[in-house]
C-alpha cells in the first residue's frame, strides 16, 4: 500500500459514513461538529526507497471539529538529514465498539522542502496513512502508525518514502 491507497480509503469509507450517518441530520452532510482537540507527537522511521533509513519526529494538531465524519489536521515532521514536510487535510476515525482501540485514515498535502537531506522530486508533497491505536477513558491515545508521502507524479522523479512510527495523542480540553 506504498501509494495513495489511504486516501481513497479515507474517502471512500468517510462518504459512506457521512451518506448513512450524517446526511440525515438537521446539521446536513457536512454539518459541522465538535470533537476533542488532540496534541500528538510521533517518532519512527523514514523508509526510503532510495536511500538509508532515517529517524522522523512528526507534530500533529488535530482541530477540535468535524465537517461531517471528516475531521481536519495540521501536521509538521523533521527528519534526521534536515528534511522537513508540512500540511493540512482530513482524517476519519473508525471506533472499534466500545474497547477503545481505533483506526484512523489521513490524507494531508503538504510542502516538503528536503534540506539537503532525501529529495522527493518537489515541493508539493502528498501524504496519507493508517494508525491503529488505544484510545484511554481520560481521552489519551497510543497507536503505532504508517504513512506514504510522495508528490503524486506531479514531478518527473517520483521516489516516494513510508513512515512507521509510534504516536502519543494528547486532549486538550
Amino acid at each position: 500500500m506504498a501509494d495513495g491507497t489511504f486516501a481513497v480509503l479515507l474517502f471512500v469509507l468517510g462518504l459512506t459514513d457521512m451518506g448513512m450517518n450524517h446526511c440525515g441530520t438537521e446539521a446536513g452532510c457536512l454539518g459541522k461538529s465538535e470533537t476533542t482537540p488532540r496534541f500528538a507527537l510521533s517518532g519512527g522511521e523514514v523508509l526510503e526507497r532510495r536511500a538509508d533509513p532515517a529517524a522522523e519526529v512528526y507534530l500533529r494538531y488535530d482541530l477540535g471539529h468535524k465537517r461531517g465524519p471528516f475531521g481536519n489536521a495540521a501536521g509538521l515532521s523533521v527528519g534526521e538529514n534536515g528534511e522537513t514536510w508540512m500540511g493540512f487535510g482530513s482524517t476519519y476515525t473508525i471506533p472499534f465498539g466500545r474497547s477503545g482501540a481505533y483506526a484512523e485514515l489521513h490524507s494531508m498535502p503538504g510542502l516538503y522542502f528536503d534540506n539537503g537531506g532525501f529529495d522527493l522530486g518537489g515541493p508539493i508533497a502528498f501524504r496519507s496513512g493508517i494508525e491503529l491505536g488505544y484510545e484511554t477513558r481520560q481521552g489519551w491515545r497510543m497507536a503505532v502508525s504508517y504513512d506514504h508521502r510522495s508528490n503524486a507524479g506531479i514531478y518527473d522523479d517520483n521516489p516516494g518514502i513510508e513512515t512507521v512510527q509510534f504516536r502519543v495523542s494528547i486532549p486538550l480540553n
